[in-house]
């Protein structure tokens, strides 16, 4: 068996590292020998399962010269076949000599620059518009590849459960639980998921769930409030598992500005959830408009708003779209 050396350089929780958690759990389910090199203070760490072999070494920067030390030493002594670095950080920090073991692949998950990518042997992106991105800065075809992600079947969430998160999330008789997942970061575009709410009252009304935390977090919370959306958000913070969240939820909405995939729509999909997003990068290569989804323009709140009416006004929609969007995966 291939005996595959991961590492993460990121602390926080987020698309990347939830699939870097799939991804190493299922390759230590397979028989792989798999282990995770990730921070001392990693959020990975206690998602990875327990037979998962873990090395502790922080990564504070893209010039920390002696977590490059430690990792050259590491790789060393533990010999593996591959090693995959997830993202800018802990690709620049590992340097292996090519044309022997182990190979090094860098594994992408955007349209980055390319400058500190190069140094590895092989490359990895998740959607098609990221192999292109890497092709037409100049890497080798035959070294590029496209894998795509992938999600676990959804756990089952016991009634118990889903009624103490009913009565944590206080959710109106007859409104819609809407549910957006993600990081309070620009990219994610929640500002214009507020603004539509704010602009287009539905019948029946959409209750927003919003689970994520990050820098705007304060931030939003005040707009929600200028906007006087009290009654029409629910703030969770970041939940580590949320699968209850998504069997309560009867949308999915993913109102990014930039997203170079868009895990939480293939995890939507996953729960049967019907998915509202903006139509830039990876949800564009995802989701075909009306077949298994609805599109919207980025930093459009009209929009996002008419279609949030309209699917929240819709029960056969919604069921249409929630199976199609199950039957990609």
């Amino acid at each position: 068996m291939t005996f595959s050396l991961h590492v993460l350089g990121s602390r926080q929780g987020g698309g990347a590292e939830r699939f870097f958690v799939r991804l190493v759990t299922a390759l230590a389910e397979a028989g792989h020998r798999t282990e995770a090199v990730i921070p001392p203070d990693s959020w990975v760490d206690a998602q990875l399962p327990a037979e998962v072999v873990r090395h502790r070494i922080p990564m504070r920067s893209v010039h920390d010269l002696l977590a490059r030390w430690r990792l050259h030493r590491l790789v060393r002594r533990l010999a593996p076949d591959i090693v995959q670095t997830w993202m800018g950080r802990a690709t620049r920090l590992v340097r292996l000599p090519s044309g022997q073991l182990p190979v090094h692949v860098a594994r992408l998950g955007g349209f980055y620059d390319l400058k500190g990518y190069r140094h590895a042997h092989a490359w990895v992106g998740n959607t098609s518009g990221i192999r292109d991105h890497l092709l037409a800065g100049g890497l080798p075809a035959e070294r590029v590849f496209r894998i795509g992600n992938f999600v676990d079947p959804p756990r089952a969430v016991s009634e118990e459960e889903r009624r103490e998160w009913q009565a944590r999330l206080d959710l109106p008789e007859g409104a819609i639980p809407v549910l957006a997942l993600g990081r309070l970061h620009p990219n994610k575009g929640f500002d214009t998921l507020l603004r539509a709410l704010a602009r287009h009252p539905c019948t029946p009304p959409p209750v927003l769930i919003l689970a994520g935390s990050g820098p705007l977090e304060s931030e939003l919370h005040a707009l929600a409030g200028k906007l006087e959306l009290h009654d029409q958000v629910r703030w969770t913070g970041w939940v580590d598992d949320p699968a209850p969240l998504f069997s309560i939820a009867r949308l999915f909405v993913c109102p990014s500005r930039h997203e170079p995939l868009g895990n939480v729509i293939l995890e939507a999909w996953n729960h049967g959830l019907p998915v509202i997003s903006t139509a830039c990068d990876g949800p564009r290569e995802l989701i075909t408009h009306g077949r298994d989804g609805v599109l919207v323009p980025p930093d459009d709140p009209d929009a996002l708003g008419r279609a949030l009416c309209m699917l929240a006004s819709d029960e056969p929609l919604q069921q249409r779209l929630g199976e199609a969007g199950k039957a990609r995966l």
